[in-house]
């Protein structure tokens, strides 16, 4: 039996749709971008039910929702669990990532992201991507003064493409629950390749991190005389 949610004719509005309502962009925690499909798509989907009626949009009403929507002055943002399912919907978020100029502090879980090498932050001091579909460090966004990165429960297989991150000022490291974290010697090539870094899946560099391995071996050896 098909029931219709309460919320079924909103799912497809933005906020600066929504009626009645006195909330402004910059107080919003996770504020939706992504558009909803056409009415014609609709119509093919069998969903013309979800699509609430909208009076006619003047161009006043354009301009003060794009200054709701002035996503260059974000210092703090967070744009996770979009539920990017279609393809218009991965454009839009990606259009807004590219206004992102400003941004210091930015939480994109779970959102099914795979590949934002043409997305550059260049404020971004703190980045949360965990749960995402990344598979390769070469995939993350441009961040030159990135501080803080988690990038835990992704598909990173190997650390290939990390030295990318060794002339940022990246203090800290998450990749728990990456494929990448079974490697031999895993914490000893991640802080060789980032010297900078203080701290990997939230454990303090240790005196062991820093030994070559061919030292860390001899040490192990027993001399009998």
């Amino acid at each position: 039996l098909f029931l219709k949610l309460p919320s079924d004719s909103f799912k497809y509005l933005g906020w600066c749709d929504l009626e009645e309502r006195g909330v402004r962009g910059n107080q919003l925690r996770c504020p939706r971008v992504r558009e909803g499909p056409s009415e014609e798509e609709l119509f093919f989907r069998k969903e013309e039910h979800t699509l609430k009626r909208r009076k006619p949009v003047t161009d006043t009403e354009k301009w003060e929702k794009r200054l709701q929507e002035n996503w260059e002055n974000c210092a703090e943002l967070n744009l996770s669990f979009q539920d990017l399912g279609d393809l218009y919907q991965v454009e839009n978020f990606t259009r807004i990532l590219r206004r992102l100029i400003r941004v210091e502090k930015l939480w994109l879980v779970d959102n099914s992201l795979t590949d934002l090498s043409a997305i550059r932050l260049p404020r971004c001091r703190e980045l949360n991507a965990n749960k995402n579909h990344f598979t390769s460090f070469k995939q993350l966004p441009k961040i030159p003064q990135i501080q803080h990165l988690s990038l835990a429960e992704n598909n990173i297989t190997t650390l290939s493409g990390i030295s990318a991150l060794r002339h940022t000022p990246l203090e800290s490291l998450v990749l728990k629950r990456n494929p990448c974290e079974f490697q031999e010697r895993y914490r000893q090539l991640v802080f060789s390749n980032l010297p900078n870094l203080k701290m990997l899946d939230g454990i303090p560099k240790l005196p062991e991190d820093c030994s070559p391995p061919a030292v860390r071996f001899l040490y192990r050896m027993c001399t009998i005389l």
